[in-house]
């Protein structure tokens, strides 16, 4: 038995097995998208240190802005593209935007002047700015909310698979060519990508023809007792401005922020902490960047099911986030132990997106069915600034003090974040 149908097998209502197929159908070819927009955002991050930075005469703070910048893009499609997924058709959002990804990925790999890079960096922002909330909406029409934190975390395991594949791919494409390589590379696995897309991807139960009727009747009858429940709740209703005015929208947008500052800080700037610490050539770094992306595959299934059976929402944000701080700390303050720095690198890994699945649950416990995908949108834009901030904050700090204020910087904004957890209302648990 899989891993996904273990998961579809586990539910039951009354004793009877739920049907399980969309586990396996309607997972993978979200994943495998969500896998190359990641790997299209942060090959950046390996061109980089090796040799993307000195051809184009970069200084620190030039390389954390052409990470940071495409977060800057990011924001244009986050509201539109969790709405129309929400109304329309997520299914052909994410084929256009995969042909938009490669285009850009390519043409990056053309670059010669700073300008341009920032350019395109900016221009793929805007590229990806609807997938996440795009995905997350269609994994709300395939999955109840009982299944809903391992049906995120699943989706959401994009991010380690990405770090795991990036990593040595980009290691062999470094040791034997170049950096333009690394982009036209990752623009070819675009395309690839596109057609697996269209094959396979589905909008929601009502329109797959591979679904059988009583997998179709379990998921709609679910979505409709939730419906049904929500309403006798406080969450927010009516309108958009609604859930513009509602405070813990509000704390989430900021949880997410600087949770995102952690995030893309130290992915953005792993390659280079990694190359640095061991003085190794990219093939090294390569190999020593998946242990981290491992650790974040544990973490993130983890931290998912202990939320799903326990009920409990705002703890495993929480804990994972401190989790995350510390571990920054630490490899920081054991740097002359090359091994020891390593290991609680890694043990960031274990953390980085062990909070972001159970994270993603809470909006729709916050808004009814039609305002939580433009509410996911809205906390995904605001708070992936974060994401320009902190890799731009980490090289400014390099260049103008030392790479571990930079660090330091991250493990802050990572306890800012758990404490604003701490604050969510009582409605987001289980």
């Amino acid at each position: 038995m899989t891993t996904f149908e273990g998961v579809g097998a586990a539910s039951a209502a009354g004793g009877i097995a739920v049907p399980r197929s969309r586990w396996l159908r309607v997972i993978p070819p979200i994943l495998l998208t969500c896998i190359i927009s990641y790997m299209d955002r942060v090959n950046i991050a390996f061109g980089m240190p090796g040799g993307m930075s000195a051809d184009l005469a970069l200084a620190a703070s030039t390389v954390g802005l052409a990470g940071g910048i495409f977060f800057i893009g990011y924001l244009f499609l986050q509201i539109p593209g969790g709405r129309l997924a929400a109304l329309g058709s997520g299914k052909r959002f994410i084929a256009w935007s995969l042909v938009a990804w490669a285009l850009i990925s390519a043409l990056t790999g053309l670059v010669t002047e700073a300008w341009q890079l920032l350019t395109l960096r900016f221009a793929l922002g805007v590229a990806e700015g609807g997938m996440l909330p795009v995905v997350l909406t269609m994994v709300s029409h395939w999955f109840p909310d009982h299944e809903r934190g391992r049906a995120n975390a699943a989706v959401i395991m994009f991010v380690p698979l990405a770090g795991m594949i990036t990593a040595p791919l980009s290691g062999a494409v470094l040791a034997a060519f170049n950096w333009h390589y690394l982009f036209f590379t990752t623009a070819l696995l675009s395309v690839l990508a596109l057609v697996f897309w269209l094959a396979f991807a589905s909008d929601g139960p009502e329109t797959a023809q591979w679904l059988s009727a009583a997998e179709r009747d379990y998921i709609l009858n679910s979505r409709l007792a939730e419906q049904e429940a929500a309403r006798g709740k406080h969450g927010v209703s009516a309108s958009f401005a609604a859930v513009l005015g509602d405070p813990a929208i509000w704390r989430l947008i900021a949880l997410n922020f600087f949770y995102q500052m952690g995030i893309y800080g130290y992915t953005l700037w792993l390659p280079t902490i990694l190359k640095n610490l061991t003085h190794g050539g990219m093939g090294q770094v390569g190999a020593l960047a998946i242990l981290p992306y491992l650790g974040t595959m544990a973490g993130m299934w983890t931290t998912s099911h202990l939320s799903d059976r326990l009920g409990k929402r705002r703890a495993f944000v929480i804990g994972p986030l401190l989790g995350f701080a510390l571990c920054l700390f630490l490899s920081v303050r054991f740097q002359a132990s090359i091994g020891l720095s390593y290991a609680f690198l890694v043990g960031c890994g274990f953390f980085l997106q062990a909070a972001a699945g159970v994270f993603w649950t809470i909006p729709p416990k916050l808004c009814n069915a039609e305002q939580a995908g433009g509410a996911r949108g809205l906390i995904n834009a605001l708070g992936n600034l974060g994401g320009f901030c902190g890799p731009y904050a980490v090289g400014v700090l390099i260049q103008h003090y030392s790479a571990n204020m930079g660090v330091y910087c991250l493990a802050v904004a990572l306890v800012v974040a758990a404490a604003i957890a701490t604050t969510l209302p009582a409605r987001c648990e289980h």
